[in-house]
C-alpha cells in the first residue's frame, strides 16, 4: 500500500492511521532527508527483528538506528554528554547518524551492542510520523544491489514495485537521496567521523 504525504498540510487521519500501524508492529518504509528508510515503532522488538530480516543483518553485529523527533527525545534512550549535546543540537535536525551508548529503556535487541545510532533527520515527513508516534522509530536504509537501476533507491513508484509485498505501507515523499548519512562515533574521548556521508559536521 502506498501513501503521498507532503511537507506540510497532511490529512491527520492519514498521520493516525501511519501511527496506528506502526503501534501495532508494522514496518514501513518513508523518505529521509538523505535515502529512503524501513522503519518501524523502536520500542517493538518483533518488527525490529522484521526489518533485520529484511535487511539480512544480525543486530548483534551491527548497530541499530533509532529516528527520534527531537534531543529531549533522544536523552531517554541515549546517554549524551555536554559536548555531544552541544554538537548535536548544532547539528540536527541533519543528515547525521550519532552513535551513541544506549539506555535501559531500549528494547534488548539493542542492548546485545550496548550502543545505538541515533538520527533526527531534517525531512519533516518522518519527523511529523515520529512526532505523533511520540515514540523512536526504528530504521534501516533500504537494501541496495549494485548491479540494480538505482531509482529503486529513490523513485517511491520503483520502491513500492519492490517491496510493496515485504511492507506494510510505502510512503511517497517525493525522489529520494542517493547518499547515506555521516555518521559520527561520539562513545569514546572525542567525536569521530567513521562514515563520511551527505552531511558536513560543524564542531563547536
Amino acid at each position: 500500500m502506498a501513501v503521498k504525504l507532503y511537507d506540510r498540510d497532511n490529512d491527520p487521519k492519514t498521520i493516525e492511521r501511519i501511527v496506528a500501524l506502526l503501534e501495532s508492529g508494522g514496518v514501513i518504509i518513508a523518505p529521509t532527508d538523505t535515502l529512503y528508510a524501513i522503519c518501524c515503532h523502536g520500542l517493538k522488538e518483533r518488527a525490529i527483528e522484521r526489518i533485520c530480516r529484511l535487511k539480512g543483518i544480525d543486530p548483534k553485529k551491527q548497530h541499530l538506528s533509532i529516528i527520534c523527533y527531537d534531543i529531549s527525545t533522544v536523552t531517554h534512550y541515549a546517554k549524551i554528554e555536554n559536548a555531544v549535546f552541544k554538537l548535536m543540537k548544532r547539528n540536527l535536525p541533519g543528515p547525521f547518524t550519532f552513535i551513541l551508548n544506549g539506555t535501559s529503556r531500549l528494547p534488548k535487541i539493542f542492548r546485545s551492542r550496548r550502543e545505538v545510532g541515533v538520527r533526527m533527520p531534517d525531512n519533516s515527513i518522518i519527523r511529523e510520523i515520529a512526532g505523533a508516534l511520540d515514540a523512536p522509530l526504528m530504521t534501516a536504509s533500504l537494501p541496495y544491489d549494485p548491479n540494480e537501476d538505482p531509482e529503486y533507491l529513490t523513485n517511491p513508484e520503483l520502491i513500492e514495485e519492490k517491496w510493496g509485498a515485504h511492507v506494510d505501507m510505502v510512503i511517497d515523499g517525493g525522489i529520494g537521496g542517493m547518499e547515506g548519512s555521516t555518521v559520527v562515533d561520539c562513545t569514546g574521548k572525542e567525536p569521530e567521523i567513521i562514515r563520511q556521508g551527505a552531511g558536513l559536521l560543524e564542531y563547536l
